[in-house]
């Protein structure tokens, strides 16, 4: 026996050509930033070995890790819907930073010719 079908509704309707493209521009530019981040945390010299040599350097360093934590649990918060079926535009918020690194990453690929 084959599935029974959903019914589409009146309100169904199919992307339009512009809508597509710039949804897969969107998801590029993601996919770009993504890359750059992942290149310059793990270079030999990288943000991620700067950032944990200057983390455990001092007291100081030590004392900052459970802030930034708590920072990190607080963002995340504040970016998630509080209760279910309530639609926001902050969870849109790294989406669009995303973008924007991705967007840095790509004019520094075509100026430079790496990342």
């Amino acid at each position: 026996m084959s599935k029974p079908k959903a019914k589409a509704s009146a309100d169904d309707k199919p992307d339009s050509l512009s809508a597509t493209l710039l949804a897969i521009g969107r998801l590029g530019l993601m996919v770009i930033g993504i890359i750059g981040i992942a290149v310059d945390l793990f270079r030999d010299d990288g943000w991620l070995k700067q950032a944990f040599s200057k983390l455990f350097s001092s007291t100081t360093g030590m004392i900052a890790i459970p802030v930034i934590i708590l920072l990190v649990y607080l963002a995340n918060r504040w970016f998630t819907a509080p209760r279910r079926g309530e639609l926001t535009k902050r969870g849109d918020i790294p989406l669009y930073l995303m973008m924007g690194i991705g967007a840095f990453f790509l004019f520094r690929l075509i100026t430079t010719g790496s990342f």
